[in-house]
């Protein structure tokens, strides 16, 4: 694959056209991605980095980084690791640091609060508790206006962790199916019978949470068009609110190898997403972004507002990122057993989480990067003159090579509330990967590319 170069506010070393030839180049679920992170020399104090937020609500998000194994096209921040006392000793150490960050953060109050991982409900009902003890009587979470999310899996989902979350108002569960295939499952090493996944549906019908969401993965290795449709049939069997589709991506340092992909034969991602869409188009979902689908939800809470832009992001945990409008940071990253054991060591042992000693300073460059990607790669796209009340410029004048996405039809200008918005197509909204992979500068690039994973 070629390699490309991006001047810093000039136009990209390589056009649109060349960069949607692979439309599965990389995923950035976040920008600056974490393997641009780096050592912070000296580290900042958070008490000078948050009282500078003006921002009028906070994100609250807590990291569980355990799961029963590891997937294998995972490659995010986890460890196989079933033991309740890891699980203790790590929820005890997320309340030391919940202490010691309350006192800094508490001076707005918080709009979300998710849980994620690993898989948040590996943990005993005791430790699952104890988390909504800490984002409400240490953090000061007030659950009647904000949005909870908490992630599970099929192996976790049991009736007396399902009441925890319903009686802590948890508004939205989450759950990664990837597929209702045996064989599928298999080939991604995840140890997941259909029967399994079935009975976890039941019991989170039963329960009746205001939002359910479910992820399937696309691409997988033996999957055809007629068993990635039957997965999302079985899905929708189910009405949930909101349904994630992944395409499959695998990478070095992940378990499924990208030869291993190869050897299947054609590529037909791009179709079975596209088949996706449309039948979900179909079933009366909207389309919000490249993978989520959702109908129209209302909530019975009085919720607090929070920008898309995720900035005053207050991240607990080991794993956890924290986003304030110029430092994004977090613990170490690793992949491997060995690394991410370590760095989970190095958390639960440590005394004091009162500065940021690794992460990344953002430039104004990579500020305005962010948003036009955070705004851009959605549905609602990216409002010309929010950009300029931002960065007090005009976005086509700082990056006339934005016009490629029009040319090439990926994109078109709307007008929405009298404002004039540049909003990807249906066709664009498909190709969102290559699209953000071509908006990444070249500083940030370097810095990723030099990572090494360990």
């Amino acid at each position: 694959m070629a390699t490309r170069v991006i001047q810093s506010g000039t136009d990209p070393a390589s056009s649109l056209r060349d960069v949607l030839t692979f439309p599965y180049r990389s995923y950035l679920y976040s920008y600056p991605h974490k393997t641009a992170y780096r050592e912070l020399q000296p580290p900042i104090p958070l008490q000078s980095l948050w009282e500078k937020e003006d921002t009028e609500t906070y994100f609250l998000y807590m990291h569980i980084p355990f799961c029963a194994a590891r997937c294998g096209f995972c490659n995010l921040f986890t460890l196989p690791d079933k033991r309740q006392d890891s699980h203790e000793q790590y929820v005890d150490a997320l309340e030391r640091q919940a202490k010691q960050w309350a006192p800094i953060t508490s001076r707005r109050p918080y709009s979300r609060f998710a849980i994620g991982g690993g898989t948040p409900t590996l943990l005993n009902e005791v430790q699952l508790s104890r988390l909504f003890d800490i984002a409400e009587q240490i953090m000061g979470l007030d659950p009647e206006q904000a949005s909870i999310s908490v992630e599970t899996s099929p192996d976790t989902v049991t009736d007396g962790k399902l009441s925890i979350l319903k009686e802590r108002r948890v508004d939205r569960v989450s759950m990664g199916i990837q597929s209702f295939i045996e064989a599928e499952a298999s080939a991604i090493y995840r140890p997941q019978k259909p029967q399994q996944v079935e009975r976890a549906l039941e019991k989170l019908a039963r329960h009746d949470f205001p939002l359910l969401n479910l992820d399937l993965i696309y691409g997988l290795p033996g999957q055809t068009v007629e068993s990635w449709t039957y997965s999302l049939e079985r899905v929708l069997a189910y009405e949930p609110g909101e349904i994630f589709i992944y395409p499959l991506y695998t990478r070095e340092n992940t378990i499924v190898k990208p030869e291993d992909i190869q050897r299947q034969g054609p590529d037909i991602r791009m179709e079975l997403y596209k088949a996706a869409r449309e039948l979900l188009k179909s079933k009366g979902y909207t389309q919000y972004s490249m993978r989520r689908f959702a109908k129209e939800q209302s909530s019975v809470k009085a919720l607090l507002p929070y920008s898309c832009q995720e900035e005053g992001m207050v991240g607990l945990g080991c794993g956890a990122r924290s986003y304030t409008s110029e430092v994004h940071y977090a613990s170490k990253y690793g992949v491997t057993y060995k690394a991410t054991q370590s760095i989970i060591a190095d958390y639960v042992n440590s005394e004091r989480y009162d500065a940021a000693d690794y992460g990344i300073v953002l430039s104004l460059e990579e500020r305005r990067r962010r948003f036009i990607l955070k705004a851009l790669l959605h549905r609602e796209g990216l409002m010309l003159s929010a950009y300029q009340e931002r960065f007090g410029t005009a976005v086509m004048s700082d990056y006339p090579w934005l016009m490629e996405l029009l040319e090439e039809d990926m994109a078109c200008f709307e007008m929405h509330a009298g404002e004039q918005v540049l909003r990807l197509t249906e066709d664009g909204l498909g190709y969102s990967d290559a699209i953000g992979d071509w908006l990444i500068s070249a500083d940030i690039r370097e810095q990723m590319e030099g990572f090494v994973f360990s």
